[in-house]
This record gives C-alpha cells, structure tokens and sequence, in this order.
C-alpha cells in the first residue's frame, strides 16, 4: 500500500478502497453517519500488523484522514438544535471542510516531498563514512614489518615518564623582606625637605623593594600627603610634599 487511501475496507456498508469511501463521503452517496470509522481503524493495524513495518509518511496521511472524518462525523451526531452557530454546518459544508483539510495535507506531503528531493541532492555535500583507500585495505606480506621507533628508544622514553622529577630550586627565589609602612617612612623621611626625587628614593635598591616603593607612593597620593610630576615617559619623576590643608 503506498498510500493510505488505498486501504482495501470491507465494511456493512462499503466494500472498496479507502479513496473511494472518501470520495462517496464528499458527494454525499454514503451516509457518514452509518460507516463504523474503528472498523477502518482496526482494518489499517490489522494491515500494519501483516505487513511488519511502520512508513510515518503514509500512518500521519491516515491519521490526518481519519481525524477529519472523526470530527465531521461528531458534528453530524449532534442535535441540530442544540448545535452552536460555529458547528452548526450543512452537510455540503461539513464536506467542504473535510475536501480543504485533505487539500492542506496534500500541500504538506508534497512539501514533505520536495525537502527529501532537496536533502537527496545534497548527498555529496554532506558528511559521509567511506571505506578505506584501496592502498590501505591490503598489507604486503612479502615484506618483514619494521618498527617506527627502537625499542631502547621507546623504553627510555616510557622510564624517563615513570622517574619522579627532581625537586624544584627556589634558592634563586628571594624572600620580601621590605614592607609597604617602612617605604612610606622612608618616602615621608624625604618628603620633609619638600620634594625629591624617585631615583633617589630607590637608590640601590632591588626590583622587589622598588615595587613596594611605588605602592608606598600610591599610597601617599591617595592619603593627599604628596604628588608626582613627569615631564615626559623615561624622565625623572619629581615627588613634592602638598601642603598641609590638602592633606588635612
């Protein structure tokens, strides 16, 4: 069965394919009202059942089929007076609506249909698993395989990996031994003949103690006690004391 329309359906009152019911439903020659719709249920898993496989594409065209013929019926059972105004359809309409919604899912299979054509032509563009160049499928065995590396090589490699290293010299690591409140007595030491310079703050002094003495300057500048001038990058920076009430 390639499509579900061609269901074979032998019920009370129809005998045939599902198309032709459907098409005998539209023109109003079968009454709705008197086909036995899970008959036609039991009918399609009876014929997924012997078949033995699932084709979505063809089990949703059923279900779309029969969920409409599920609702026109419904509307048809109901009371034409107790009908509200948006069920209350003739059956030309009802009809009508069924024909639009199979015509909604012919639209959605073709453009089911339409992608997979486009997803097919795209075969070569998209990641595949190949097998093997047919150099390498085969292995030569007239000759004797030779190793990559020597196996002197490959042990020293894999003891020098098992060997704990050595530990670390940090002789070469001095301690801090400066502290940032004994540069800032240093730096207010100067600052008491007004200004100086930083070279002169940092006279032979090591790279640790001169970080320590820019902090201790920062400090100072943020305290309001001094400020810096610099005429140009590289040139001697000029720390002058400010003066009382800015500090204050």
């Amino acid at each position: 069965m390639r499509t579900a329309a061609e269901l074979e359906l032998d019920l009370d009152v129809f005998t045939g394919p599902f198309d032709l019911l459907l098409t005998l439903v539209l023109r109003e020659e079968v009454d709705l009202l008197e086909v036995d719709l899970a008959d036609v249920v039991v009918t399609y898993l009876d014929h997924l059942e012997a078949r033995g496989e699932l084709d979505l594409e063809v089990t949703t065209e059923f279900l779309v089929l029969i969920a409409a013929l599920l609702e026109l019926k419904s509307r048809l059972m109901l009371p034409r007076e107790e009908v509200d105004f948006d069920l209350d359809l003739e059956p030309g309409e009802a009809a009508e609506e069924l024909l639009a919604r199979l015509l909604e899912a012919h639209r959605y299979r073709g453009a089911a249909r339409w992608l997979a054509e486009r997803l097919a032509s795209e075969e070569g563009h998209r990641f595949r698993s190949a097998p093997l160049p047919p150099s390498l499928r085969k292995a030569r065995t007239d000759e004797a395989p030779t190793g990559a590396y020597e196996p002197a090589l490959l042990g020293s490699a894999l003891g020098g990996l098992l060997r704990m290293p050595a530990p670390i010299d940090l002789h070469h690591v001095s301690d801090v031994k400066v502290t940032v409140a004994e540069r800032l007595a240093h730096l207010r030491s100067l600052l008491r003949r007004g200004r100086f310079d930083f070279d002169e703050a940092v006279a032979q002094a090591d790279r640790t103690t001169i970080a320590v003495t820019l902090f201790a300057l920062l400090e100072l500048y943020k305290r309001g006690e001094a400020t810096w001038a610099q005429d140009e990058p590289f040139a001697p920076i000029l720390v002058e004391a400010q003066a009382r009430e800015a500090a204050a």
